[in-house]
């Protein structure tokens, strides 16, 4: 599908997608449209009621005046209209197109929006075009019938000036699809080795990758990763992406992903029913792997690093069993109490890691790391654990900004002494009670006095609530909220 930016001037024919401000009436393109129709369309709109409020459509076939339909979207008030709102209405666009099968689209975009500047407008209603129009058939031996659209034309003020700014936009939509493209992966395709083998292409794009096996983490001391892979038939890996695009002396942002490409439970199985989500339990790597593509693609003014660890979680012969300790890379020792609290022993050496090698500005991790957090908070927010108010309210608003909404979580002393052990210096779970919180006042033992957040994106990364750009089953949530921190705050 190609996606252009064209003077704002009505085409001759094909599909017509007009924007209708609330109580306005026709303006513009969609006043010259009417009169194109002999007025067929402001009688539509008044046999219909349609009056433009936000998020109604009305669809006309063969309206007349040479196009073969005309879809109007009402705006509501366009003052009010935010930037998500217009990736919304981009999205709920193609969903509408790909609903009729249309092939060549116009979308007319020339109205005031949000009062931002017409090239961001139109830019960003493309941006939710780019962002629906996703699918994952890889795996069905009888291909769903193509997708007839082939080029959608959005009418600009500023045609010139939006394709400039697509082109970031774009870049973000290819790291997005990357993330869902990853989690939607069936296990036997993706495990840990896979997984790091498909990270090597980024190199192309200017991201530096290094892969580490288990004999190298081994050196380092990562006996926590380590730990969880030991029962698996596939090797772990930890895989470090450096994108280097500000200036030498800067130091570099951190991204830290949980990457367990099937979690059974380990010796601490899980029950049978639903356990085939757990090929998802790698959505916080995929996040960072579809970040550091956007950032590499769009050329972002900054240092970033992304480092993710890989492993699956099996029961075995060879499998960490419950009462295990094992050496973590900082020395401190973990007493494995329930081997189905893998990922943040995964995380607790990846996170050394990372602050001891790069000395990040911040970290962030990202991870599906409880159940608990679904609980607490559904699937409309992840849940935001941080020991920097900066960061977190940084985090706050690029969520609010992108929909990828976090909720900040409490961390203190008290949750802290529920994790401490007779044995050992750590146990890896706290309990039955605050168990979203326990599991990052664990990860905090791993990060010292750095900037660090924690994202428990159990409830969002895999099977969220569908929207208007997201209709898939891996979501690659993050990938937009982490990019619009980077370009607001990191970027010089």
């Amino acid at each position: 599908m190609k996606i252009s930016f064209v003077s704002p001037v009505l085409p001759k024919t094909g599909v017509l997608v007009l924007l209708v401000a609330e109580g306005k009436g026709l303006e513009g393109l969609a006043a010259d449209a009417d009169q194109r129709t002999g007025a067929q369309i402001t009688r539509a709109m008044a046999a219909a009621k349609f009056t433009g409020k936000r998020d109604t459509t009305l669809d006309l076939v063969a309206p007349g005046g040479g196009w073969t339909r005309i879809v109007l979207f009402g705006l509501g008030a366009p003052a009010s209209l935010r930037p998500l709102d217009l990736e919304m209405l981009g999205g709920a666009a193609a969903g509408v197109i790909t609903a009729i099968k249309a092939d060549r689209v116009a979308i007319a975009a020339s109205l005031e929006l949000g009062g931002l500047a017409p090239r961001e407008s139109s830019a960003l209603i493309a941006s939710g075009v780019r962002l629906r129009v996703y699918s994952f058939n890889r795996y069905k031996s009888k291909k769903p019938e193509a997708m007839p659209l082939k080029e959608v034309s959005i009418l600009s003020t500023d045609a010139r000036g939006a394709r400039q700014r697509f082109a970031a936009f774009d870049a973000v939509a290819d790291g997005v699809h990357l993330a869902r493209d990853l989690v939607n992966e069936p296990p036997n395709h993706l495990h840990p080795v896979e997984f790091a083998e498909r990270m090597r292409p980024l190199a192309k794009l200017g991201v530096k990758i290094s892969i580490m096996t288990p004999a190298q983490m081994k050196r380092l001391g990562m006996n926590a990763l380590l730990g969880v892979a030991q029962g698996s038939a596939h090797e772990a890996r930890m895989v470090v992406m450096e994108w280097k695009g500000g200036k030498a002396s800067e130091r570099p942002v951190a991204f830290i992903g949980k990457g367990v490409t099937f979690d059974t439970g380990g010796i601490s199985i899980k029950p049978a029913g639903g356990m085939e989500d757990m090929k998802g339990d790698m959505g916080g790597a995929a996040c960072v792997a579809g970040l550091m593509m956007a950032l590499a693609k769009r050329k972002a003014k900054v240092n970033a690093v992304g480092a993710i660890g890989i492993v699956e979680n099996m029961p075995d012969g060879k499998a960490q069993r419950p009462g295990d300790v094992v050496t973590s890379m900082s020395g401190q020792t973990i007493a494995v109490l329930n081997t189905d609290a893998e990922g943040r022993l995964v995380l607790a050496d990846v996170l050394w890691y990372v602050q001891d090698r790069f000395k990040p500005r911040f970290m962030v991790d990202l991870a599906t790391l409880t159940g608990a957090i679904l609980v607490a908070l559904g699937k409309e927010h992840a849940g935001l654990f941080s020991n920097n108010d900066e960061l977190s309210q940084r985090l706050s608003d690029a969520g609010y900004a992108t929909g990828e909404k976090v909720w900040r979580m409490p961390l203190a002393t008290e949750y802290d002494r529920m994790i401490d052990h007779d044995v050992a210096d750590v146990k890896n779970i706290g309990g039955r009670h605050a168990g979203s919180i326990t599991a990052a006042q664990f990860l905090q033992r791993f990060v010292n006095s750095v900037p660090w957040a924690h994202l428990d994106v159990a409830g969002t990364a895999m099977d969220a609530g569908r929207t208007a750009i997201n209709q898939s089953w891996g979501s690659g949530w993050g990938v937009r909220l982490l990019d619009r921190l980077v370009a607001q705050h990191y970027e010089k």
